[in-house]
């Protein structure tokens, strides 16, 4: 966890997400840089194509760079990587690990997110040990290949009235769309596309801090 811990909460109000393919020319690194720098508060290493041997290199650097600025650091879908780089945490999916297989080998304060688009599997996760929950597709996206039907923002609230634990939006997420995910109850959001492959990441960034706020009065 950062040497000056948050509520959970404040650190999900915006969960940078890698894709180097959406990044390219430019190195996850380098755009992950600018997103801290404009005050990212979390971001998760997402690279389904590279076996672990190959991710390793950037999950440290990644590790060392959200350290340093402060922010939350999650990998997606694997724990043991997660746990060699000394991550925050791990984001899991329903072909992942279980959850209570998960929890019961992670170490105490290690933080374990579950995606989940439906209210009842939200709540099953939460009660095997989740610590948040990521919901969608709240909006159609190209970015996930399997990112399943989309769910819009009644079923978000529906998934956020199931459970107790801070749920994230997730799926065509932007900043102008950021203000509804919040309003309906969601502590944040995470973001592929729009950030990874925006011009300015750090305005964009800023532009979802920014839209968090609001959606948080329209509540």
């Amino acid at each position: 966890m950062p040497t000056q811990p948050r509520p959970l909460e404040r650190y999900l109000r915006l969960i940078v997400i890698t894709d180097r393919g959406l990044s390219d020319p430019r190195a996850v690194t380098d755009v992950v840089a600018q997103a801290l720098h404009a005050g990212a508060p979390a971001v998760q290493l997402r690279e389904k194509a590279q076996p672990p041997r190959e991710i390793l290199p950037l999950a440290h650097r990644l590790r060392a760079d959200t350290r340093r600025a402060g922010a939350l650091f999650f990998v997606n879908d694997r724990l043991d990587l997660a746990l060699a780089v000394g991550a925050d945490g791990v984001h899991l999916g329903p072909d992942d690990l279980p959850v209570g297989a998960a929890r019961a080998i992670a170490p105490p304060g290690f933080l374990i997110g579950y995606s989940a688009d439906m209210a009842d599997a939200a709540h099953a996760a939460v009660r095997d040990g989740a610590d948040y929950i990521g919901c969608g597709t709240v909006y159609a996206t190209h970015t996930k290949a399997n990112a399943g039907e989309v769910t819009g923002i009644e079923g978000l609230r529906k998934v956020v009235r199931a459970v107790d634990v801070p749920v994230v939006g997730i799926g065509g997420v932007t900043p102008a769309r950021a203000p509804a995910v919040v309003a309906a109850g969601a502590v944040g959001c995470a973001a592929i596309g729009a950030i990874m492959a925006a011009t300015d990441p750090g305005r964009a960034v800023a532009g979802f801090l920014r839209a968090a706020q609001r959606g948080a009065r329209r509540r």
